[in-house]
């Protein structure tokens, strides 16, 4: 919370602005193009950034396909997790959201930009429809992100485990599945501290359809937290 505040006070002339276009641009999202949308969400959040003393570290942004139509999987840490990826990645991408999250304000807005699916885990009938429409959206060229643990780690850079209906929509898509190692961004907001704070965020080489095809989504779930464990322990995130 501390950090939320400093962020505030550091962009106090730029925050009435930023929080009108933004809810402007999530009032009237199908008005304006995904590039768009996605350039200011990355302009407010470069802001906010600054102003909470966070530096983005972003490796491996070589490793994004350079065709549309992927899906991020990282681990996730807590609520200032999808704000590093944003800063640090060059294209749009959407995320598939929790329902506890979806009515956080700034993130709400921030959802609606990005036309997130908002996901009811207690709800087996609602969660399946998202399933195929993150399915469809993936096939039509959009990219998104699902957080397969389901749930923040309370351990600090140690994943939990990635759970296997998770990757049921890039299976589907048949599209390419991209690991991201996100090293320190509990840091951000679950530490109370407002010291300066460097963010890794790794985006490591995707895994295509031929190479998982024949996995079964528990075996790609186990392969994925791999790799992200694997870069955390070599960066140095594994306290």
């Amino acid at each position: 919370m501390k950090r939320i505040i400093m962020m505030v006070l550091r962009n106090l002339f730029f925050v009435p602005y930023g929080w009108f276009m933004l809810n402007w641009y999530a009032g009237h999202v199908d008005d304006y193009p995904e590039e768009k949308r996605y350039a200011l969400l990355k302009k407010i959040d470069r802001r906010a950034n600054t102003g909470g003393n966070i530096t983005i570290k972003s490796y491996g942004t070589e490793n994004i396909p350079s065709e549309n139509g992927f899906m991020f999987y990282p681990n996730h840490q807590g609520l200032y997790d999808v704000l590093a990826i944003l800063d640090a990645c060059p294209v749009p991408f959407s995320v598939v959201a929790k329902k506890e999250v979806g009515n956080v304000p700034f993130l709400k807005q921030v959802f609606t930009c990005m036309k997130a699916f908002i996901i009811d885990r207690e709800d087996l009938r609602q969660s399946m429809q998202v399933i195929i429409n993150v399915t469809r959206e993936v096939k039509s060229g959009r990219n998104y992100l699902i957080f397969a643990e389901g749930t923040r780690s309370k351990n600090g850079n140690h994943p939990q485990e990635f759970k296997g209906g998770s990757f049921k929509a890039a299976m589907k898509a048949r599209c390419p599945i991209v690991p991201v190692a996100l090293i320190d961004t509990y840091k951000a907001f679950d530490t109370g501290s407002i010291a300066p704070l460097t963010v890794q965020v790794h985006f490591l080489k995707p895994m295509y359809y031929d190479e998982y095809k024949d996995m079964k989504s528990t075996e790609i779930a186990a392969e994925v937290r791999r790799r992200v464990e694997e870069t955390i322990q070599e960066y140095g995130g594994w306290d």
